[in-house]
């Protein structure tokens, strides 16, 4: 007579760590010092690297000078919020490009090297 015996082996669990919000505020410049001096001191090499890793043209950001409202901020902005599911409004992306077009550079360009390099969570308990 023979026995089987059936080995379970623990499966891990994983959590990402992706969220509807951006994963910093408007104001959070200082999180990454290196990226708020390189907006402080050029800001348009800045906003054209930024641009560039974002998918679009390397060049996009300069054609903010020729509006009042600056329209690219504003479309990328938007272009991020939707790539990475963030809630938020276009009213809303179109205020922070007037008033804080910097700080909004500054928030699209961590959100992106956040979400690039995801934080996973593994569990091994069973």
């Amino acid at each position: 007579m023979s026995e089987k015996t059936v080995v379970s082996q623990p499966r891990p669990f994983i959590m990402t760590t992706v969220s509807n919000q951006w994963t910093s505020g408007i104001c959070d410049c200082f999180q990454d010092i290196p990226q708020c001096c390189f907006a402080f001191w050029c800001f348009p090499c800045f906003a054209c690297k930024t641009a560039h890793e974002a998918g679009e043209c390397l060049c996009l950001p300069l054609l903010d000078a020729f509006g009042v409202i600056p329209p690219m901020t504003t479309a990328l902005r938007v272009s991020v919020r939707q790539r990475y599911g963030i809630e938020g409004t276009v009213c809303n992306d179109c205020v922070y490009a007037c008033f804080c077009g910097p700080c909004t550079w500054c928030q699209i360009s961590r959100e992106i090297k956040t979400r690039m390099d995801p934080i996973t969570f593994v569990n091994m308990t069973p």
